[in-house]
C-alpha cells in the first residue's frame, strides 16, 4: 500500500518568482546610487561656482553659458561608447573607471580656477564629462538585479544619483567658504576615490548579467536603426536636458533675474535638482504599475505650462520658488518615466547600448539650452525670454510625438 501524502502540496507563485529581485539587489542598487551621486557632484562643480568665475575672469552671459555647458558635451557623447562597453564589461567596472578618471579631472579644475584661465577651464571641464558617463554605466547595471516588471522602480531609484547635483549646487560654495578653493576640490577628488574603492569591494554584476562578447558595434547600429530609439532620444533629451541646463544654469538665471548671490542661488538650485531627484523614482514607480506613456505625457504637459510661467518672472521668494519647484518634479517624473520605456523596449542584450543612445540624447538636451540662454539674454530688460518660449515649444513637439507613439504601440 502507498504511503504517500495525497494533500496537495502549495506550489510556488511563477509570477511572484519572476517579479522578485535577485537576492542582494538592494545592497548594489544603494551602492550604484551612491557612484552616482558623486560622479554627479564631480560632473556638476564648475556649475556651482559660475557667478565666482564670472566675476574673477570678467565674463559675459554667453562665456559663462559656455563654461557651465562644457563638461554636459563629453558627459553626453561619452554615453554611447560607454554604454556599449557596459555590455561588454559589466557597469561595476566602467562605474570604478570613471569615478577614478574623475578625481583628477576636479583637480584641474581647481588649477585652472587658481590661474584664472578661462580657456583651461574650458578645456579641462571638456574632459570633466567623463563624469556624466556615470548614469549610463549605472542604468543596466541596476536594471539587471530586478525585473522587467520593476525595472521602472530599479532605474528610478538609480537616477536618483542626479541628486549629486543638489549636493554640488548646495555644498560647493559652502565648502569654498569654509575651507577655501582649493580644498574643497581636493575634499571632491578624495570622495570620487573613495567611492571607487567601495565600488570595487562591495559591489557585484546581477547573477543573471552576461557580458557580451562580440557584435557590440552591431548591437549599437541596432539600436540606432530602431526608431523607437530616437523617439525616446527626443523626449530624454527634453526632460533631462532640460533638468542639466537649469542644475547648471540655474545659478546665473538667479543672479540675473532676482539678483541672489553664490550661496543664495547655491541654495535654491540644490532645492530645485532635490525636487527632481525625488520626482524621478516615483515616475519610474506609477509608470510600472500604469505605463511610461502617461507618466511622460503628464511630465511635459507640465514642463511646457511651467516654463511659459518662469517666463512670466513670477515675483520672490514664494511663487518663484514654487514654481521652479514644479518644474523640478516635472522633468524627474519624465526622466522616471522616459527609462521605464526604455526598459520595456529595448530587446534583451541591447539595454546597454540603447541607454547609451537615449542617455547620450538628454546630456545633449543639456548642452544647448545654457549657450541658448546665454546667447539670447536681454541685458537691458533682465529677460531670458527667448530661451524659455523656445522650451515651451519643444516640450510641446516633444508632447505630440508622446501621443504619436502612445497611438502606434500600446505602453
Amino acid at each position: 500500500m502507498s504511503t504517500a501524502d495525497p494533500t496537495p502540496r502549495p506550489t510556488a507563485d511563477p509570477s511572484a518568482a519572476a517579479d522578485a529581485a535577485r537576492p542582494g539587489a538592494a545592497l548594489n542598487l544603494t551602492l550604484a546610487t551612491l557612484a552616482s551621486v558623486v560622479g554627479f557632484w564631480g560632473w556638476t562643480v564648475i556649475a556651482p561656482l559660475g557667478t565666482r568665475y564670472a566675476h574673477d575672469l570678467g565674463l559675459n552671459a554667453a562665456q559663462t553659458g559656455a563654461l557651465v555647458a562644457m563638461p554636459v558635451l563629453v558627459g553626453a557623447v561619452g554615453r554611447v561608447p560607454v554604454g556599449v562597453l557596459t555590455d561588454k564589461f559589466g557597469g561595476r567596472r566602467l562605474l570604478i573607471v570613471i569615478l577614478l578618471l574623475t578625481a583628477p579631472l576636479v583637480l584641474l579644475v581647481a588649477l585652472a580656477g587658481s590661474l584664472k584661465s578661462f580657456a583651461l577651464l574650458l578645456v579641462v571641464g571638456f574632459f570633466l564629462g567623463v563624469a556624466g558617463t556615470v548614469f549610463t554605466a549605472g542604468i543596466p547595471f541596476s536594471a539587471a538585479w530586478y525585473p522587467k516588471s520593476r525595472q521602472g522602480f530599479a532605474t528610478g531609484i538609480f537616477g536618483m544619483g542626479m541628486g549629486g547635483t543638489a549636493l554640488s549646487a548646495f555644498l560647493t560654495p559652502r565648502l569654498v567658504t569654509a575651507f577655501g578653493y582649493w580644498p574643497t576640490h581636493v575634499i571632491i577628488a578624495v570622495l570620487l576615490v573613495v567611492m571607487a574603492a567601495i565600488v570595487f569591494f562591495f559591489m557585484r554584476e546581477s547573477p543573471t548579467w552576461t557580458p557580451v562578447t562580440h557584435g557590440s558595434f552591431g548591437k549599437l547600429v541596432a539600436a540606432a536603426k530602431m526608431p523607437v530609439t530616437w523617439q525616446l532620444c527626443f523626449l530624454y533629451a527634453v526632460v533631462f536636458g532640460g533638468f542639466v541646463s537649469f542644475s547648471t544654469y540655474l545659478p546665473t538665471y538667479l543672479r540675473d533675474i532676482y539678483g541672489f548671490d553664490l550661496t543664495a542661488a547655491g541654495t535654491r538650485t540644490a532645492g530645485f535638482a532635490l525636487a527632481a531627484v525625488i520626482a524621478r523614482p516615483i515616475g519610474g514607480i506609477i509608470a510600472d504599475r500604469i505605463g511610461p506613456r502617461w507618466v511622460v505625457l503628464a511630465s511635459l504637459a507640465g514642463v511646457a505650462i511651467l516654463a511659459f510661467v518662469v517666463n512670466m518672472q513670477p515675483p520672490p521668494e514664494v511663487p518663484t520658488g514654487l514654481t521652479f519647484l514644479a518644474m523640478a518634479a516635472a522633468l524627474g517624473f519624465g526622466t522616471g518615466g522616459v527609462f521605464a520605456w526604455v526598459g520595456k523596449q529595448a530587446p534583451a542584450g541591447t539595454v546597454g547600448a540603447v541607454t547609451g543612445v537615449v542617455s547620450a540624447a538628454g546630456g545633449l538636451g543639456g548642452y544647448f539650452p545654457p549657450l541658448v540662454m546665454g546667447a539670447t539674454y536681454n541685458a537691458q530688460q533682465h529677460s531670458y525670454a527667448i530661451g524659455l518660449l523656445l522650451l515651451v515649444a519643444t516640450a510641446l513637439l516633444a508632447l505630440l510625438l508622446a501621443v504619436f507613439m502612445g497611438r502606434r504601440k500600446a505602453s
